[in-house]
């Protein structure tokens, strides 16, 4: 036992260790690793002791409410702000799917593989396809939704009640509007409302690869979300319902799964600050040119990369050894290992990523 304490004790001590290490490195293994734009702590700092009604009742969330819908053109749209991602996905699933309903998404969907199970925990089963770099196909929709009505067990069967994709994907990757115009053609063909996650939301919309605007992407999908945990603010997720018939009491659905912010405001004076003149997708851009920097100096050594990604997300493929390398002034995320001698990392920037910092990296890269 007294061995056992030891070794406990020393590896805590390591895990400290590693840890005080970490925090001395440049990190670029996430986009939230950072806390707020200035111009919305300026804001924040100059409402604090300004009394408002909670619960998102105030006067922030309403101008917020309705400078998103002429962004999106969607005058009727109904805008809700809740707090983070999971919560946000699990609301917003739950509000949609009968108790004997799935939804259909892709294998490395957000919803799949990060969120600890959290949609099955409110009863519902996630219903995944084989991705290609992240991304699925109308024409899978439509074979899932056949092949389920096609059974004649399918009464036994979960039904599929919804499709969710993401906006950038999981591996950085983006629809273009013809894929997303087969893909809401093909829900609205099968009665499948679409949902769209938008954590990273800005990074896809300002990628240079990109043909579709927020705009577009509101008039071809159901619900959606415009992300700002990972975009610039402190936390929060912007719900824009398109589709009337999901309208009903999704408010009653926030708060039932504790999503109703008591002090609401601080999320819709923070979307305002974002959105009013365009910083969010100028902060944004600047998080995707500093990865297609990255990008850059890895092809240049001859890295492969596991996905095409235009995005904030760069996942190069690394000799272990090169790795081992970086890993000693710079922070990325394990992704997977590809063979014995290499490894897929991701390399995330964000609005905040420094540019000094970017070629700090690409100066070590350039001396692998």
């Amino acid at each position: 036992m007294y061995e056992l304490c030891i070794f406990a004790e020393d590896k805590f001590l390591q895990q400290i260790q590693q840890s005080k290490l970490n925090i001395m490195k440049i990190r670029f293994n996430s986009d939230y690793i950072e806390g707020a734009h200035p111009a919305i702590l300026q804001k924040l700092s100059e409402t604090n002791t300004l009394q408002q009604p909670g619960y998102g009742t105030d006067d922030y969330c309403e101008q917020a409410r309705t400078l998103i819908r002429q962004l999106c053109g969607m005058p009727t749209a109904d805008v809700h702000f809740l707090v983070g991602g999971t919560q946000t996905n699990t609301t917003v699933i739950a509000s949609i799917l009968r108790p004997h309903q799935g939804v259909l998404c892709a294998e490395t969907g957000h919803i799949n593989v990060h969120e600890t199970g959290a949609i099955e925990a409110n009863g519902h089963k996630v219903l995944s396809l084989p991705s290609d770099n992240g991304k699925i196909t109308a024409q899978q929709i439509e074979q899932a939704y056949s092949s389920h009505w096609n059974d004649e067990n399918h009464e036994h069967m979960v039904q599929p009640g919804m499709v969710y994709i993401s906006f950038p994907t999981e591996n950085g990757t983006i629809y273009s509007r013809s894929e997303l115009e087969a893909i809401y053609a093909t829900c609205q063909k099968c009665e499948l409302p679409l949902f769209v996650d938008g954590a990273r939301l800005g990074y896809g919309l300002a990628a240079t690869k990109n043909d579709v605007s927020l705009e577009f992407l509101a008039h071809h999908c159901d619900v959606f979300y415009i992300g700002g945990t990972k975009v610039g603010a402190l936390f929060g997720e912007a719900v824009v319902i398109t589709a009337e018939k999901l309208k009903k009491d999704f408010r009653y659905l926030i708060k039932q799964k504790g999503g109703m912010l008591a002090k609401g405001w601080l999320l819709g004076l923070q979307f305002l600050t974002l959105l009013e003149n365009g910083l969010y997708f100028d902060i944004a851009k600047h998080a995707d040119k500093m990865a297609q920097m990255i990008h850059d100096a890895f092809a240049a050594k001859g890295s492969l990369f596991l996905y095409d990604s235009p995005t904030n997300q760069q996942f190069p493929i690394l000799k272990n050894a090169d790795l081992e390398k970086l890993s000693e002034h710079f922070v990325s995320d394990f992704w997977c290992k590809t063979d014995a001698t290499h490894t897929a990392v991701r390399f995330c920037t964000s609005w905040a990523t420094r540019q000094e910092d970017v070629e700090a990296l690409i100066k070590t890269i350039r001396n692998l």
